[in-house]
């Protein structure tokens, strides 16, 4: 009797916490994953780091994929211009809008539809979440729809978009890895990039928030000074 392939996704994956828990969930489904990483000049491009390490020790194959040449394209954004402040405080539009990255989930999700056609993979996965949604319109269900829709036509394959988190918060994120057993120390979220994470920035503090909310401590090194509500809270 033959033995039916699997099948195969592309991963978008940063090296970030919800994108480590996509590539884990795709791996549980027993597919044949193929992780993408981009560099676009992010200045937490630490985080590629961090995902080189994961898919190694995991046996997966990685691609960092340099679309650095874009970076003009996409400067006005605090997460591609070094010379902005950061913004600090929690997700919200009216201190975070900064870091928006203008059609970055167009361009990243247009090239791991691309890499899943010429792999012959049905699907890409990708991190969107519900608390993004406030903030990132490329990470509302409006745009994922129609992202699949042109991903059914663009090519002879089509291509499923699989966000399956895309209504669910930092804390179901967390709570289902979790529950995977998964280690987030092997994660970086913070936007900053530097050797310690911050702890202050919008994304260091949705990560805070949601490792508190499940009554655990955060396993990320954090600066000396940094705010640590999931310690406060008695993290376990």
């Amino acid at each position: 009797m033959t033995q039916a392939t699997p099948r195969a996704t592309v991963v978008i994956y940063s090296g970030g916490m919800d994108s480590y828990t996509v590539l884990h969930r795709a791996l549980r489904e027993g597919l044949n994953v193929t992780a993408l990483s981009f560099d676009y000049g992010q200045r937490h491009a630490r985080e590629l780091e961090v995902a080189a390490r994961v898919c190694a020790e995991l046996g997966v194959p990685h691609q960092v994929v340099d679309i650095r040449a874009i970076h003009g394209l996409i400067d006005n954004s605090a997460l591609t211009d070094a010379s902005r402040d950061m913004p600090e405080g929690d997700y919200g539009e009216e201190n975070l809008a900064a870091t928006v990255v203008p059609n970055r989930n167009m361009i990243l999700l247009s090239l791991a539809i691309a890499k899943a056609v010429n792999v012959g993979a049905e699907r890409v996965d990708y991190g969107a979440h519900g608390g993004d949604h406030v903030l990132y319109p490329d990470c509302r269900p409006a745009f994922v729809e129609a992202m699949n829709a042109v991903a059914a036509i663009a090519n002879f394959s089509p291509v499923e978009i699989h966000a399956p988190y895309l209504r669910a918060s930092k804390a179901e994120i967390l709570a289902d890895g979790l529950a995977m057993g998964l280690d987030y120390a092997k994660t970086w979220t913070c936007y900053r990039g530097e050797a310690l994470a911050c702890g202050r920035c919008g994304s260091c503090r949705e990560r805070l928030a949601a490792f508190t909310a499940n009554g655990q401590t955060d396993p990320l090194e954090y600066a000396v000074d940094a705010p640590r509500p999931d310690l406060a809270r008695g993290g376990v």
